[in-house]
């Protein structure tokens, strides 16, 4: 099940990106309700956020899924709901940095100017 986060995700939604240190580098994370989660039976499994900076520009940012539930298209379903969400808000342009490329262009995430890491889906 997917779903917004709530603040008391927050531990969890923190526990989860702590176990991949080297590549989700994180200085700040989003504030919780920017969140979308994973849920099975009840406990967190994985988490996404959309950090939307104006109508504009928003990142999908944050995305961990424990290992254990990897493979199974949870990734894809958490990105999947925070493009939904961008679209809801009218946001023009999603982007992402990854080092997941395969993963954002199969959701329609392309290049922009040849860059290697950086990802964006013009949404308008």
């Amino acid at each position: 099940m997917i779903r917004k986060a709530t603040a008391a995700d927050f531990p969890a939604i923190q526990s989860i990106i702590a176990r991949f240190p080297d590549t989700l580098i994180q200085v700040h994370l989003p504030e919780p309700e920017e969140f979308f989660v994973a849920e099975e039976e009840g406990t967190v499994i994985a988490c996404c956020a959309l950090e939307v900076y104006s109508k504009r520009l928003a990142e999908v940012r944050s995305l961990a899924v424990l290992p254990e539930h990897q493979g199974k298209g949870i990734a894809t379903a958490l990105v999947a709901r925070c493009l939904e969400e961008a679209k809801a808000l009218n946001v023009y342009e999603v982007l992402t940095i990854t080092g997941a490329t395969s993963l954002f262009e199969k959701q329609g995430f392309g290049a922009f100017n040849k860059e290697k890491f950086a990802l964006i889906q013009i949404l308008g």
